[in-house]
């Protein structure tokens, strides 16, 4: 495997380093005339004021500035200003002070004598040494990742609220991936910098993937399940679900699990590769949720008249939606009544919504029967002593039977 680690100049590279080289030269012969017309007392003043100025002063006017135009130009400025990439403002603005101070420093040692600056980067810029121009790059490269991946961020962000039904599941996924693309094009772009071959690591890497592929095979397949939820999005974050015997609400979807917290306040963490193998119910992806509660009558009641009083009582209650409208269905003959079924629907199910519902519609309804006289009987059961065929036959004869057998 041959990797390189040296820079290799290119005629790009020697001809920065020659106008960086001349730069410093001339920058150099001007605080040599400064020194010279003025002394260093006085040149080392003028560098104090251009450091304040360029550092504090030209930072706060230009704030100043800003504010005061933003308050004239109105709303189209602002708008403008919510699409300007901060980020990538504030970088330049510390770069900038940063390279200011350092600018003043060297000029304060060139000043009195401590550093002749051309002799000093003269041989890392005249193209004998490329490692200077390499680190600035890399710096430069390394600093542009990081802006890359903060204004994508905003990117997506501004386009899932402009797209209907962009779930924040896709804005996640979406976001690593761009992400992990602008790091691995970055990193190599800085290995090409420095003039490393990666064409044996590559072969390298590659019987490596194949070992960690055999070794996690249960990590990939859920992150191949991961991608998978995210273009079906059976579910989203919120959404009351069903997976498998599990249930509860979504609260966090990454590329590897999937979270919930169910009804008795704990989490629980199912790995993606064992939600795309189970049938999913989603509860909430329709907006409404049929309830249904059982409810018997008396075999003697009119089922037809229980029935319509039923629907008009769930109709007055709050919780339940007019439409689908409420319904009753005779749905069996138990042991001691007629057996009917309470539908109703409840829009935004949420498992608080749906118990008020039940507990409202079965107090509605037992309200309304007990104003009607219509009785909800409860199981009954007729018992009666044994009598064996002895007994039978002597009462049958007109025997008395005595306690001590006798006739």
């Amino acid at each position: 495997m041959a990797v390189q680690g040296t820079a290799t100049p290119t005629p790009a590279a020697n001809d920065t380093g020659e106008g960086l080289l001349e730069l410093f030269t001339v920058l150099q012969r001007l605080l040599d005339q400064l020194v010279a017309a003025q002394g260093r007392l006085v040149a080392t003043l003028i560098l104090l004021i251009v450091l304040l100025v360029s550092v504090v002063v030209v930072p706060a006017v230009l704030s100043w500035l800003r504010s005061a135009t933003s308050d004239r130009t109105g709303d189209w400025l602002q708008v403008m200003a919510d699409y300007t990439p901060t980020t990538i403002r504030g970088v330049f603005l510390r770069i900038a002070q940063f390279s200011m101070v350092v600018l003043v420093v060297v000029s304060f040692l060139i000043v009195w004598g401590v550093l002749d600056i051309v002799q000093t980067v003269g041989p890392y810029l005249d193209g004998s040494d490329q490692s200077v121009l390499a680190t600035i790059q890399t710096i430069v490269l390394v600093m542009l990742a990081f802006v890359l991946s903060d204004q994508m961020q905003r990117w997506i962000g501004r386009f899932s609220q402009a797209v209907t039904g962009f779930t924040e599941h896709q804005e996640e996924i979406l976001l690593r991936l761009g992400q992990v693309t602008v790091f691995v094009t970055i990193g190599a772009t800085v290995f090409a910098v420095w003039g490393i071959d990666l064409s044996g690591l590559l072969v390298g890497a590659g019987f490596l993937g194949i070992v960690v592929g055999l070794a996690a095979r249960q990590t990939l397949g859920s992150l191949i399940a991961g991608f998978v939820l995210m273009f079906s999005r059976p579910f989203t974050i919120g959404d009351w679900v069903l997976v498998g015997d599990q249930e509860g609400i979504v609260t966090d979807i990454t590329i590897f699990n999937t979270r919930l917290e169910n009804f008795d306040g704990e989490f629980v963490i199912i790995p993606n590769d064992r939600v795309s193998d189970r049938a999913v119910t989603n509860r909430s992806r329709k907006g409404l949720l049929r309830l249904t509660v059982d409810i018997g009558v008396d075999y003697d009641t009119d089922v037809d008249r229980a029935m319509d009083l039923a629907r008009e009582a769930m109709a007055d209650i709050e919780h339940v939606v007019d439409s689908p409208t409420p319904d009753v269905v005779p749905k069996d003959f138990g042991d001691s009544a007629v057996v009917m079924e309470l539908r109703f629907w409840i829009d935004h199910p949420t498992p608080p919504r749906k118990w008020r519902a039940i507990s409202a519609v079965v107090r509605g309804v037992k309200a309304t029967f007990d104003e009607e006289d219509i009785s909800i009987p409860f199981p009954q059961r007729t018992l009666s002593n044994r009598v064996d065929a002895a007994d039978e036959e002597a009462l049958e004869g007109g025997v008395e039977m005595r306690p001590d057998g006798d006739g």
